[in-house]
């Protein structure tokens, strides 16, 4: 808009004007600069932060091999549908310092963590649970007086946070964390998933006339917990080795085992056991574990199970509706195609993104209507609202589509507001009679790498109506707490492609169950004494997608029913309660669901923050579970720092998800690493500096230096043209 103003001037006016914007721009660069140099070494707070950026640089790239060395081992033990894992990471000081190091990492967003271990050479210390504030005042006090300390936090359901205080020179201490996660069902196929590296995520804007609670202190809160300094490529892939094993016991022989991500090696131990581990031994953290299996004969029954736990029963029950719903014609269908084109979909992600929306747009069929929309930190929706799925609409998508190039921020609230927008709100495009069971279907494809996960649920609660929502995990490391809880909130379903070559075989699966009727209309009665269940509110059940049912009361004796509509025809399933089977596991288990329950509660506006808490807090004390008010922390009663020794603070880098573009995240940030020196891989170095956070001044010269060349050469533009007159 100022250029074409100032296209309408007199040359020396160009030139003037030309020249001040070039000043005005330069001096406001130099200023934005000279105020980041300054905030270099100091944390991120309200008035370091910038507007509408990828606040990555709020921990920023750490660019030399840190002075703590991390190692994590993570064993899991399968039986029936549930995992119990032990994570044990190794904090090992290779400086002549004290040192302190927190570590943020992914856990499944279902698992519920209730064990710490603090490993001191013999010396084994348990944790206690305590209320996130207690918790941290404990492990505070017990730093300054020079205690060992670990402390474990949540961040967010998935994504906790270690702590360790006091390692001294040459030290090692473990930090043993458990917790237990359902494995996953669909049509037949089980799935163990184990998130290993947290991507970078974008932390939007502070308060808009949207959302006016998003304040710049709101802002600093959230990059302190969601982000990690991230490691320059230079470093390699040495700094955080995994190595992982699995004990397979399903309750059927399985068959069919496959790792897509990983390497594995399979060694039977009895006719339904097998133990799993990674055929390269030690692997970098840089992409999700992923363990799949089906079972050898029959598609195994209905998994049900029990617990008894301080006079009270608990239920787990697994449902699945038939893997094959009768079809007739599909009836037309308004598609909604939401892609994330935001710079941490640069590589392979982007790729892979389009690679499934050309997929999707080419399973279209004329009497469906469809539209797209793209995000970055802007928003373009192709057309202005869905229109007829013609060859000539389907050609004018599949060239935008092509045309899309990852860049700027994951501002992913206004692209599902404009997805959510329904023209007929009675169900039926334009004029058509449909009523209420016009089917409208919003696909998203994204990584999902944001912190705003609670504004995501709140829009779909308040503006969902009849649309249901899809999610498409993007990547190696996709956030998989957002995409559940949207498809949940949006009675949809989650898939992921974890890389290209997955693309063709999970969107046909996902496609074809999207033309199937759903089980609607869900409800569950026992003809005993009452449970109390969770969900409570029951979703919409797809083609061979079960229904994870977890229940509590005073006595578990009757008959359990599930009883829905598929179409027009009624569906149901019963099965007797006294056949369920022992487990230790199912009472925490539904506690971490009740406590989803509350907090998808607190997103839709339907429970006040105070009352949330309290019930969060209650849940996580009366069954030892990690929440986001409650915390594990484990304290060394004999103090070890020597009175006077200094302690040193250091977060440990992460690693980039493997195929994200280091560059198009950071702008080249990556050649200002330090390489590690000949023969220093990670964990072998013994005097290591500490790393520094990059401030992204680069970003700001280059931005400085752009508007400058624009000023110039706007002013040789005008001085030409006068020439010529």
């Amino acid at each position: 808009m100022v250029l074409s103003r100032i296209s309408f001037l007199s040359g020396r006016s160009r030139c003037r004007i030309a020249l001040a914007l070039a000043l005005l721009l330069a001096v406001v660069g130099g200023t934005l600069l000279a105020g980041r140099l300054q905030a270099e070494d100091a944390p991120a707070d309200a008035d370091a932060i910038g507007s509408g950026t990828l606040l990555l640089s709020g921990k920023g790239v750490a660019e030399n091999l840190p002075a703590v060395r991390l190692g994590t081992d993570m064993d899991v033990t399968v039986g029936g549908p549930i995992a119990r894992v032990r994570v044990t990471q190794a904090f090992r000081n290779t400086s002549d310092r004290w040192m302190e190091a927190t570590y943020l990492y992914p856990l499944p967003e279902d698992g519920a963590v209730d064990s710490l271990k603090m490993v001191v050479g013999d010396r084994v210390i348990v944790g206690h649970i305590k209320r996130r504030a207690e918790a941290r005042e404990i492990y505070e006090k017990a730093r300054e007086r020079g205690q060992k300390a670990g402390l474990v936090e949540a961040e967010r359901p998935n994504m906790f946070r270690n702590s360790v205080a006091n390692v001294g020179p040459g030290e090692t201490v473990l930090i043993q964390i458990e917790y237990q996660a359902p494995v996953r069902q669909v049509a037949g196929e089980f799935a163990l998933r184990l998130p290993l590296v947290v991507g970078p995520r974008y932390v939007p804007a502070q308060a808009t006339a949207e959302n006016p609670a998003r304040t710049e202190t709101a802002v600093a809160k959230d990059i302190d917990e969601v982000t990690a300094p991230l490691a320059a490529p230079a470093l390699g892939k040495g700094l955080n080795p995994v190595s992982i094993t699995v004990h397979l016991t399903p309750g059927f022989v399985p068959a069919n085992l496959i790792s897509p991500y990983h390497r594995i090696a399979v060694s039977d131990d009895g006719a339904q056991a097998r133990t799993i581990r990674l055929a390269d031994g030690a692997v970098p953290a840089d992409r999700d574990f992923e363990l799949r299996w089906r079972s050898a004969s029959a598609d195994p029954t209905l998994s049900l199970f029990r617990q008894a736990l301080d006079g009270k029963d608990y239920v787990m029950a697994s449902i699945v509706p038939p893997a094959r719903l009768p079809q007739g014609k599909a009836p037309p269908r308004e598609m909604v195609f939401v892609i994330d084109n935001s710079g941490s979909m640069g590589g392979q992600s982007m790729d892979a993104a389009k690679e499934s929306l050309l997929h999707a747009l080419d399973t279209l069929r004329p009497e469906d209507r469809f539209n797209v929309i793209r995000f970055d930190d802007t928003m373009t929706q192709l057309f202005e609202q869905s229109v007829p799925a013609t060859p000539e609409q389907i050609a004018t998508a599949r060239r935008f589509t092509e045309g899309l190039e990852a860049n700027g921020g994951t501002e992913m609230l206004p692209a599902l507001k404009a997805a959510l927008v329904d023209a007929t709100p009675g169900g039926a495009p334009n004029n058509e009679p449909n009523n209420e069971q016009g089917v409208r279907q919003v696909i998203f494809l994204t990584d999902g790498d944001l912190s705003n996960e609670k504004d995501m649920m709140a829009e779909i609660a308040a503006h969902g109506g009849r649309s249901r929502v899809f999610m498409v995990g993007i990547g190696s490391a996709p956030n998989n707490f957002l995409m559940r809880r949207m498809a949940e909130a949006g009675r949809g379903t989650y898939t992921n492609i974890g890389d290209g070559s997955e693309v063709n075989a999970k969107m046909t699966a996902l496609l074809d169950r999207l033309k199937a009727p759903v089980v609607r209309d869900l409800t569950v009665t026992v003809d005993g004494a009452p449970l109390d269940f969770t969900p409570r509110r029951l979703p919409d059940l797809y083609a061979g997608e079960p229904l994870m049912l977890l229940g509590r009361g005073q006595n578990l004796s009757g008959r359990l029913t599930v009883s829905g509509m598929i179409g027009d025809k009624p569906w149901s399933q019963t099965v007797d309660l006294s056949a369920a089977v022992d487990s230790p596991a199912v009472a925490r288990l539904w506690a971490n669901r009740r406590v989803a329950e509350i907090e998808a509660a607190r997103a839709a506006g339907e429970t006040e923050d105070d009352q949330a808490d309290g019930q969060i807090a209650e849940l996580g004390l009366a069954y030892i579970l990690v929440t986001s008010q409650t915390s594990l922390v484990a304290v060394d009663e004999t103090p070890t720092r020597p009175a006077g020794a200094r302690l040193t603070r250091e977060e440990l880098p992460l690693l980039l998800p493997a195929g994200w573009d280091f560059d198009t995240l950071f702008n080249g940030a990556a050649a200002h690493a330090t390489p590690p020196a000949a023969g220093a891989e990670a964990g072998e170095a013994d005097a290591i500096t500490l790393p520094r956070t990059a401030t992204g001044y680069m970003t700001l010269v280059e931005k400085g230096s752009l508007a400058l060349l624009l000023g110039v050469a706007l002013l040789l533009a005008g001085t030409r043209r006068k020439a010529r007159a």
